[in-house]
């Protein structure tokens, strides 16, 4: 059945039904529909985020403390550093998908193979890059104690540096009993994993240091986390430590409320399902483009449609990127 319009006066236009609305393709219609669906996912996502950080916002953690590892470059402090670098390969496979499209244009199918097969591997290793992210995020760097209303101490130096439990704890010589559903019945409140010191150890070895204070969660009126006196410290550690944290997990971490490691771990791994989608898809038209199949079609609209989707991912990353890991 073909498209039928109806004119509107001398000038106007009313699309009265058809294959191709707007000058689109079918398929490119409902490529549209469902990225504005996946978009708005995305901002409840990020909505979310931002009323929680708003609402946790005087013990939100700092971004450039969480996020300071580069690769190879073991104890030296880069931070934003290697997130910045994710951001930049990503934002360069949108580069070469476009220049996919350009040549499916022209019909070259030479170059369309080159800037998708570039796309791919750009894609490649940002998930490759968020997985080591990941890593480091759910081991963690330094390691605090969580107390028993779930908020973070962590260790500095009298210069304010932080200091790792293995410079604050002293061994204590006792044989650590690791306890699991068929050991106790204390399983059902502990988990099943130790931490590499006891918070007998901690308290002992943070005594014995002089130098050693405790900064809290909290922002002071300067806008840094607040730092205890010796004293105070002391007196903290003893009334108040309920445990020993390293790194992140969905329960706790030793970066702050429990909330920042959720959301991290939701949109950011959300975000990374679609990288990884887009390329699975990026890889079957490859080789579709190598079997010369949109050649025998005359057309590269398919190229164009998996673009929209990867332009898609890389525009959510640039929010994601921004309200998460800069404001």
């Amino acid at each position: 059945m073909e498209a039928t319009v109806v004119r509107t006066g001398t000038e106007g236009r009313t699309w009265g039904g058809g294959n191709e609305p707007l000058k689109a393709s079918y398929g490119k219609i409902m490529m549209w529909f469902f990225l504005l669906s996946d978009s708005l996912t995305f901002s409840g996502f990020l909505a979310a985020y931002g009323f929680s950080r708003f609402k946790f916002m005087d013990s939100w953690p700092i971004a450039d403390e969480v996020f300071n590892h580069f690769p190879f470059l073991h104890g030296v402090d880069a931070p934003m550093y290697y997130v910045a670098l994710m951001t930049f390969i990503l934002i360069f496979s949108s580069v070469t998908m476009v220049l996919a499209v350009d040549a499916g244009h022209q019909m070259k199918r030479a170059k369309v193979t080159l800037y998708m097969f570039l796309t791919i591997i750009g894609g490649a290793i940002f998930l490759g890059s968020q997985a080591w992210e990941w890593s480091n995020f759910i081991n963690g760097t330094y390691g605090a104690v969580y107390t028993n209303n779930e908020n973070i101490l962590q260790f500095v130096d009298g210069d304010g540096n932080r200091v790792g439990l293995a410079d604050v704890a002293t061994p204590i010589a006792s044989e650590r009993v690791e306890h699991t559903s068929n050991t106790g019945l204390w399983f059902e409140t502990e988990a099943s994993t130790q931490s590499s010191f006891t918070l007998e150890e901690v308290i002992a070895g943070f005594e014995a240091k002089d130098n050693l204070l405790i900064r809290t969660g909290f922002f002071n009126e300067e806008g840094e986390k607040t730092i205890l006196s010796r004293d105070k410290s002391i007196a903290k550690l003893k009334s108040d430590a309920a445990g020993v944290v390293e790194g992140a997990n969905l329960t706790r971490n030793e970066y702050g409320p429990p909330l920042f490691a959720d959301y991290f771990f939701f949109i950011t791994g959300f975000h990374g399902f679609h990288v990884f989608t887009g390329v699975m898809i990026n890889i079957i038209i490859f080789f579709n483009v190598l079997l010369g199949t949109y050649e025998k079609r005359k057309s590269y609209e398919m190229v164009e449609k998996v673009a929209l989707y990867w332009h898609f991912v890389d525009l959510v990353w640039v929010f994601v990127f921004t309200f998460f890991y800069l404001v």
